[in-house]
């Protein structure tokens, strides 16, 4: 495995590869890997000739009372699990070598970017949206694997490639749970032993809903009350927000059908969760 750590040495493996007639998938990060981020590798693996994995803890996508400092940083153990998965590259640059001195220019999707957790983080999106636009100029990778757990991330950046012409197919993985059902976050080590056990209060609000929907029931109002009175047995955990959106707009929907998505986002403790179910396009859902 190699490891490449300028801008200039990562466009010349890509530009060497991509030469090859190399099919590159990537599978950007912010370290401190989980089962999640690994499941993107291997499913990238399937997709691609060989895979590369960044790592980067990108300070534009974090607010100004946000953990950008205490977010955890565990590249020696990252890079050696990367390796175990057979990753052709970890492109790993410092702050600088990704931000140069004088950089100004921002990538932003508006109107996507200003709801759900956009009301909350107001800059957030803006900061993913430039780094990933940059990640693809760097890597220059056929396809990325993005997970669904981070949905309106996902549909904002679809929405992005799509607008600008990138040359990379999106794909989309499955969230990677824990075995009560609580989605695989790098956050999660922030809880502690009580907190972890509150913590599973968001992913059982919307296995609630997600099964309620299964057995039949179609309208929003009735599906959020019965997530909300889920919510309510954990006073410890305190509501950002619970909404059933179009994915599409992230614009609310009467009825969930279609192309709806169902999202939440929970404060536990100093930790902030998200999780979500959505409705594909063919009528069929995933939790």
């Amino acid at each position: 495995m190699r490891m490449i750590t300028t801008v200039a040495e990562m466009r010349q493996w890509s530009d060497h590869e991509r030469r090859r007639g190399t099919r590159i998938g990537f599978v950007p990060t912010m370290g401190a890997l989980h089962a999640g981020h690994l499941s993107l590798i291997t499913r990238a693996k399937t997709n691609a000739d060989v895979v590369v994995a960044s790592i980067f803890v990108n300070p534009t996508q974090f607010g100004p009372r946000e953990d950008f400092a205490s977010y955890p940083r565990t590249l020696e153990r990252d890079v050696d699990l990367l390796a175990q998965e057979g990753v052709a590259v970890v492109f790993a640059p410092p702050t600088g070598e990704m931000y140069p001195s004088g950089c100004i220019t921002a990538v932003r999707v508006e109107g996507l970017s200003a709801r759900l957790e956009g009301a909350i983080r107001p800059s957030h999106f803006a900061g993913v949206t430039l780094v990933v636009a940059k990640l693809f100029h760097i890597v220059q990778p056929h396809v990325a694997v993005f997970g669904r757990k981070d949905a309106q991330q996902a549909i904002i950046l679809q929405r992005m490639v799509r607008d600008l012409d990138f040359g990379v197919e999106l794909d989309v993985a499955p969230t990677v749970r824990e075995a009560d059902g609580l989605a695989m976050s790098s956050r999660n080590v922030y809880l502690s032993i009580a907190e972890r056990k509150q913590a599973v209060v968001l992913a059982r609000a919307l296995q609630t809903g997600f099964r309620t929907w299964n057995e039949g029931e179609r309208k929003s109002a009735v599906l959020r009350a019965l997530m909300m009175n889920v919510l309510a047995e954990e006073p410890a955990a305190r509501l950002d927000y619970l909404e059933i959106v179009s994915q599409r707009t992230l614009e609310p929907v009467a009825m969930v059908r279609s192309g709806t998505l169902v999202a939440g986002a929970i404060r536990v403790g100093k930790t902030r969760l998200i999780d979500n179910w959505w409705v594909r396009e063919d009528g069929t859902g995933e939790f």
